[in-house]
């Protein structure tokens, strides 16, 4: 890891090289990686296959009959080593409707336990921040986004469960997302939106992507099926 600029390049195989930024969870080094990934993309360097942000890293997959490794490395360098002018979120916020609790929010009950608050409180919390959007991973469309106010921050289940339902909203320590797809899960389930993550009938099927500011706000429940409707 370089001292000066907190980064270092690192091979992953002989056709992906991997830029990892400072190993931590936060919106300032998350702005620097999406930065980097997004001035690799626009760069169009010769047999660059994919460029893929996560939290703190970036995977560059590239064809090595195409790419000169050398110039690849001094490229990303480069790019690596420029400052970011301004790491605060800039776009306007994605708001998303939430039925919280009940049989959509099975864990929001555990949540306000560990929180030594009311259920309602913990709803206010959740739906008082502007989330940034870290990476899409784990299924399509799922969005890690955080920081989660550290009150109701509850670690995530130890055993998960075997379904989580689309469009459930879950907790895991300072991380919350929406389950595009019902899949395996072991997030605290506080509640649920009829608006999809992803869809791949749309234009653009991801609703967010890494960079992107979210907003919550809380729907009663017989609000939800005239929104699910409308979606």
């Amino acid at each position: 890891m370089k001292d000066a600029n907190r980064w270092r390049i690192v091979p992953a195989g002989d056709s992906a090289l991997v830029v990892e930024f400072e190993e931590r969870i936060d919106p300032i080094v998350n702005a620097r990686t999406v930065a980097f990934a997004d001035a690799v993309q626009a760069a169009n360097i010769s047999g660059v296959r994919d460029v893929v942000p996560s939290f703190r890293s970036v995977a560059v997959y590239f064809d090595p009959l195409r790419t000169p490794y050398d110039r690849l490395v001094a490229k990303l360098e480069e790019e690596a080593a420029r400052p970011i002018a301004d790491a605060t979120i800039n776009r306007d916020p994605i708001r998303i409707p939430v039925c919280y609790g009940g049989d959509f929010g099975p864990d929001l009950s555990h949540v306000a336990a560990f929180a030594k608050m009311s259920e309602a409180d913990v709803v206010r919390v959740h739906t008082s921040a502007t989330y940034r959007v870290f990476m899409v991973g784990f299924v399509a469309g799922f969005a890690y986004m955080g920081i989660v106010d550290q009150r109701i921050a509850m670690p995530r289940h130890s055993t998960p469960r075997v379904r989580v339902p689309l469009g459930t909203v879950g907790i895991a320590g300072v991380q919350t997302g929406i389950y595009p797809a019902e899949t395996p899960g072991g997030w605290q389930l506080i509640g649920r939106t009829p608006v999809k993550p992803f869809d791949a009938a749309r234009a653009e099927p991801f609703l967010m992507k890494a960079g992107d500011a979210v907003q919550f706000y809380a729907i009663e429940r017989s609000e939800f099926g005239s929104l699910k409707s409308e979606v």
